[in-house]
């Protein structure tokens, strides 16, 4: 199985590079070993059985109809790193004899901490206790340069990578046993290699049972950071930490977003899209798929005629989050509601978003599409690197959101300070 493209990077000036940009996500839809909980951690095991669905939800719980390596597909395949309950990461901050570490290597930690824990419990609304440790407290000099590995893109584990995690393991094995733990971050010296803005080499491997082993487990989930997403617009300090949130995505099973062409599909939605500039969520539909929403907040409106849905907004705990509506055994369109609180900084248009999910494109591919309800409007965003475009995409009171084809209508008929109200019109097709 190829892997598919799995970064790109970071401002609109670079988007003509990003064809030839060959970062992957190696995500192999298999059981593999995850890893042993804490005493305190949640058994709720992984992904998959985190999903709460009831009879009603059949129709909407699509699947691909083809080998597809990182499906939208609901419920997760086995593999991945569960997503609810607690989830124990194993933080390692790495260098080089030709790219020593500059300063202290908990000056690296604290680049992605507390913030990536922070934005993990407010996305879930408190259902994943996400806890980086930190065993190993120092700088793990690697026994080669970094030239000496050949890592000039991230690449499956292809024998650089697969040298580079074996000997990550032996200088960390006397502190660390590894079956402790769910997923690895690697945060490697930002000096090593190209700057992201030239050559992004942060790389997640994901569900992968060909990892090379560590106590007996594979390395199954590993995320692997490199320079630092600094464009010079000022927000790193705010905002540098996200990359790692995006990069833990995958290791739940979420794919990529983006395109070659970059952010256009679904713009700064979601952070499997968009992991730069000001802060963004999850979609809802990811939620769902994660085991953060309960089966009495998502509906499904598989059947023929007109029906009416109250939203609350996702970035709130509690109410319907979502409505979907299938088109097919692996498609359908998506309906929640976005306001400017919680993850989602970036937001300025308040209102309905419409995104349509194919369990059939794979990761990097363009796999969710958002539908803009201001076509060539430019948005609404003036915040440095958010897809402005998509930026007022969301539907208002008054407007709707048509299928012709599949006879599908959207409208949104109501709104206040709590909720929307929108009614979902299918037409009977022979």
């Amino acid at each position: 199985m190829q892997p598919q493209p799995s970064r790109r990077r970071i401002s609109p000036r670079r988007l003509a590079a990003l064809a030839s940009v060959t970062v992957l996500t190696l995500a192999v839809s298999t059981s593999a070993g995850n890893g042993r909980l804490s005493p305190d951690a949640s058994t709720a095991g992984a992904g998959p059985a985190a999903l709460s669905r009831s009879s009603a939800h059949g129709p909407c719980m699509i699947t691909a109809d083809r080998e597809v390596q990182m499906s939208e597909g609901i419920p997760t395949a086995p593999g991945y790193t569960r997503s609810t309950g607690t989830v124990r990461a194993l933080t390692l901050m790495i260098d080089f004899s030709d790219a020593p570490g500059e300063g202290d290597a908990l000056d690296r930690y604290r680049e992605f901490f507390p913030e990536t824990r922070e934005w993990f419990a407010t996305s879930s609304y408190g259902r994943l206790d996400y806890r980086p440790e930190l065993p190993v407290p120092d700088w793990l000099r690697m026994p080669k340069s970094f030239r000496a590995y050949g890592i000039e893109r991230g690449a499956p584990f292809d024998p650089g990578y697969r040298d580079l995690v074996r000997d990550i393991v032996a200088e960390a094995d006397p502190e660390v046993d590894f079956q402790s733990y769910d997923l690895l971050n690697v945060l490697v010296t930002p000096n090593a290699g190209p700057a992201a803005l030239d050559t992004v080499l942060s790389v997640t491997f994901a569900g992968n049972k060909e990892a090379p082993n560590a106590d007996g487990v594979p390395v199954s989930n590993a995320s692997f950071v490199y320079s630092r997403q600094d464009d010079g617009s000022g927000s790193y300090d705010r905002t540098g930490y996200r990359v790692l949130p995006h990069e833990n995505g995958h290791v739940f099973g979420l794919p990529d977003l983006y395109t070659a062409e970059g952010g256009g599909a679904v713009g700064h939605w979601d952070i499997m899209s968009e992991d730069w500039g000001a802060n963004n969520d999850f979609l809802a539909w990811h939620k769902w798929k994660l085991g953060w929403l309960d089966a009495s907040q998502v509906g499904c409106a598989a059947n023929p005629g007109t029906r009416e849905y109250v939203l609350t907004p996702l970035a709130r705990a509690g109410g319907p989050k979502l409505v979907f509506v299938p088109l097919n055994g692996h498609s359908g369109y998506a309906v929640e509601l976005r306001t400017r609180a919680g993850n989602d900084e970036a937001v300025c248009r308040p209102g309905v978003l419409v995104y349509r999910v194919d369990a059939d494109v794979d990761t990097g591919m363009g796999p969710i599409t958002v539908y803009d309800a201001r076509r060539d409007s430019g948005g609404c965003t003036r915040s440095p690197n958010v897809h402005a475009e998509l930026s007022d995409a969301t539907f208002a009171p008054g407007e709707s959101f048509v299928d012709r084809r599949a006879g599908i209508r959207v409208a949104v008929i109501a709104a206040g300070a709590e909720e929307y109200r929108i009614r979902v019109t299918r037409t009977a097709r022979n």
